[in-house]
């Protein structure tokens, strides 16, 4: 962590992850499944607490500083953390956190799915963090559409999932306390009081097209009451 020395007034760096090397294009499928809807600014929200509440992902795991294997997880959310800490070390160091992350999850792509179903698996037990989940668009990558696991001990034991009917799974994450829905390809948080997706958040593009559609609908009522003006006039009314 960083410290500072009173007396040389100086300030302590911590230990540094190293910079991900950029990924290929065929693994960069957590932006469509995760980012791109917003998961991460709704979870935020939806679990409260930003400052101690992580939820992120493309920076390194490590058991402790200068420790091996790193892992680059495509998602991952941690509770009681030091999230400053994670921004300063580029990453998330379990010994300078004092707890492994309490969720993992993997986006299936086809150059990652053999690590993300059996290395990962196995080093994420390793370092134990209680639950892994992967999502596979069309399950033809990791074999599964949806999959989990919660540590047991030191291994990993198969969440129950259920298929609800031919286009929907779903899971139940513990430590999360919300259900992971497949459902036609897409990737869904669902809250088990109400039963629905947490709130999302509009895209720019969304409200975009909602303000075209808006001032279409004006322009055709003004257009609408400039003729039947019209027609009243002509009638003399």
């Amino acid at each position: 962590m960083t410290t500072t020395d009173a007396r040389a007034g100086t300030t302590t760096v911590p230990f540094q992850l190293p910079e991900p090397a950029e990924r290929n294009i065929d693994e960069v499928t957590a932006y469509s499944y995760v980012y791109g809807p917003g998961a991460p600014i709704n979870l935020l929200v939806h679990f409260g607490s930003p400052e101690t509440t992580l939820v992120a992902a493309d920076q390194w795991i490590a058991a402790a500083p200068g420790s091996r294997p790193l892992l680059l997880p495509d998602f991952l959310i941690a509770f009681d953390v030091d999230v400053n800490l994670y921004n300063q070390q580029r990453g998330y160091v379990i010994s300078d956190q004092g707890k492994p992350p309490d969720f993992v999850m993997e986006v299936a792509s086809p150059s990652t799915a053999e690590r993300d179903t059996g290395y990962k698996r196995v080093e994420y037990a390793r370092m134990g963090i209680t639950e892994y989940w992967r999502f596979d668009n069309t399950g033809e990558s990791h074999g599964a559409r949806l999959a989990g696991d919660r540590l047991v001990g030191t291994r990993y034991e198969p969440l129950p999932i259920v298929e609800v009917d031919s286009n929907v799974l779903e899971g139940r994450s513990e430590v999360l306390n919300l259900m992971l829905r497949w459902e036609d390809g897409e990737l869904f948080w669902i809250d088990p009081a109400t039963g629905q997706p947490l709130p999302g958040l509009v895209s720019e593009r969304e409200a975009r097209i909602e303000a075209e559609m808006q001032a279409q609908r004006a322009e055709a009522r003004v257009a609408e009451l400039e003729a039947e003006l019209q027609r009243l006039r002509e009638r003399g009314e």
